[in-house]
């Protein structure tokens, strides 16, 4: 599978990679605990914004190549929807977990690349904070940055690391616990980011539309969106 030509190399000698997790855009199939509280459909719609603000993002580091992981089920409905434009990447196995696991086992596998496994609603998160990861990873075994709910919005690493999502709990409360614990018991170095928060729940949406209000640029799409909706 090809590359974009986006390719650099750092002063440290590693390739950058940044995998977005994702899925395909459909009704039940993204952003259930949200759709908790709205409709399918616009959830649904949401997503597609958020996702598309998450890939301009992605294009905005610099030397940096970006994949999308996704389920097997999901991958074609996926190239359609980025136009063949950035890799879309079959995951082994079903859930979070599998994914990630998918990530490192198929981009850090020769150790010569720093890669971030990013979630795909998050876009309002400044570039810097993941250029900061990528350089971090020059200096430690895995990155992580948190969640204020417990989980984790991004985790790095520079090769692969086998058990270190065991018993991960994504989607909940422990996730990042549940990780760092992981972390010790492998006796790896690692760096926490700054925390910052994803759309998961109904207040995260508000606190979502209340920042893009007064910062549409960081997420355009997904701020014209809610101030359509």
């Amino acid at each position: 599978m090809e590359f974009s030509n986006r390719i650099d190399m750092t002063t440290h000698g590693r390739k950058r990679t940044l995998v977005i997790m994702a899925k395909a855009p459909k009704p039940g199939g993204v952003k259930t605990r949200l759709a908790q509280s709205f409709p399918d459909c616009d959830v649904t719609e949401l997503y597609r914004c958020l996702l598309r603000d998450t890939l301009t993002l992605a294009r905005s580091l610099n030397g940096v190549e970006i994949a999308i992981m996704t389920p097997q089920s999901d991958v074609d409905e996926l190239t359609e929807f980025v136009l063949g434009e950035v890799p879309v990447v079959a995951q082994s196995g079903e859930g979070l977990v599998a994914g990630l696991n998918s990530v490192f086992s198929r981009f850090a596998a020769d150790g010569a690349r720093g890669v971030i496994a990013f979630n795909s609603d998050s876009p309002h998160l400044p570039a810097a904070a993941l250029e900061r990861a990528f350089d971090e990873l020059a200096e430690c075994d895995v990155v992580v940055g948190p969640t204020h709910d417990g989980g984790y919005y991004m985790v790095g690493a520079n090769a692969v690391h086998p058990g270190l999502f065991d018993n991960d709990g994504m989607g909940t409360s422990s996730a990042l616990d549940n990780l760092m614990s992981r972390v010790r018991d492998l006796r790896l170095s690692v760096r926490i980011a700054e925390p910052f928060y994803d759309v998961d729940v109904a207040a995260d949406l508000m606190r979502l539309d209340a920042e893009l209000q007064l910062f549409p640029a960081r997420a355009p799409r997904t701020a014209a969106w809610l101030a359509e909706w």
